[in-house]
């Protein structure tokens, strides 16, 4: 089953997403909801993970956001209570979800 496009540039745009790990708690929301694409490491903090399943744990690594996993990435990174979840378009680097995204007029 296919969900429809919104109409929203997110929804359509590719997106890749980091972990900020000086600012992550280890709360683990993040792996809750999409544990193909964040794990945590030994250090008990959160990290992005591709493809291959290998964590990215180089400074500002990121990965691409699967399709099918765009609004559970999304919505780690909205309820991420450490705010460490970048999640950017790949065409231009803008912020779409985490803490330096713009927030919509009311």
């Amino acid at each position: 089953m296919s969900e429809e496009p919104t109409g929203d540039p997110v929804d359509e745009e590719p997106l890749e997403v980091r972990v900020d790990q000086d600012l992550c708690t280890g709360d683990g929301i993040c792996v809750q909801y999409a544990p193909s694409v964040f794990e945590f490491d030994i250090d008990g903090l959160a990290y992005v993970k591709g493809p291959d399943g290998d964590l990215r744990t180089a400074p500002d690594a990121h990965v691409d956001v699967p399709a099918h996993l765009r609004l559970d990435v999304l919505d780690a990174a909205r309820d991420c209570p450490g705010e460490c979840i970048h999640v950017r378009r790949r065409s231009d680097g803008v912020e779409v979800a985490g803490p330096a995204a713009a927030v919509p007029a009311a």
